[in-house]
């Protein structure tokens, strides 16, 4: 085991500065936090829970290189999208570059959530990933805590997946905005003909049509 780890840490460090190893995006989800939302799945996670929606995410390994400009400029060329959500994966694996993502859309007035499978108290320790205290200082929701097949949540007034999780707001403005549910699912078809299901009931699937 503690080899495996170490190769996925030097995969890790395979992701030229400046970019974003990622497994999926879409714009303007309404079932991943408040509004109309640009969502990022990066790739990479250790915890392999049982019962994640995402396991094509678990790998490190290079899957899709996105410039953070680029990224950045995706994001604001929709101008539907009124936030971003940082998914995976485990997004604070790579917490310095969507940090400086963070920062530029919400210079354009954009709000910024982020999943977790670490709890806040760890993200706020000396032992974080490198960036996590970068990347937490920009965002206005954090829905921390790992998936726990056996505490799942499926409701129409519950925000988290399951019961362990908790949601940190960190923008007063954004209080009362917890309104999507753990009962949710969306279908993106993309250009290319794929489909992406996103959603607490649907695994997130990258198909052909």
């Amino acid at each position: 085991m503690k080899e495996q780890k170490a190769n996925q840490y030097m995969e890790l460090l395979e992701i030229p500065p400046g970019y974003v190893n990622i497994m999926g995006y879409v714009d303007e989800s309404e079932v991943n936090g408040p509004g109309c939302r640009a969502v990022i799945w990066v790739q990479g996670c250790l915890r392999e829970c049982p019962g994640c929606f995402n396991p094509a995410s678990w790998s490190f390994e290079i899957n899709d290189l996105v410039s953070i400009d680029s990224l950045v400029h995706r994001i604001l060329s929709n101008p539907k999208n009124t936030g971003v959500t940082f998914s995976g994966g485990e997004p604070f694996w790579q917490a310095s570059a969507l940090a400086s993502v963070a920062k530029q859309v919400r210079a354009e007035g954009l709000n910024v959530m982020s999943f977790t499978g670490f709890t806040l108290e760890q993200l706020r320790s000396e032992y974080a990933p490198a960036g996590a205290h970068e990347l937490l200082e920009q965002l206005d929701i954090l829905i921390d805590g790992p998936y726990v097949q056996h505490l799942a949540v499926h409701s129409p007034d519950c925000p988290v997946a399951s019961s362990n999780q908790k949601v940190h707001v960190f923008n007063p403005a954004l209080k009362d905005k917890i309104s999507w549910a753990s009962d949710q699912i969306e279908i993106h078809i993309l250009k290319d003909g794929s489909r992406i299901v996103t959603g607490y009931y649907g695994q997130l699937q990258l198909d052909e049509a």
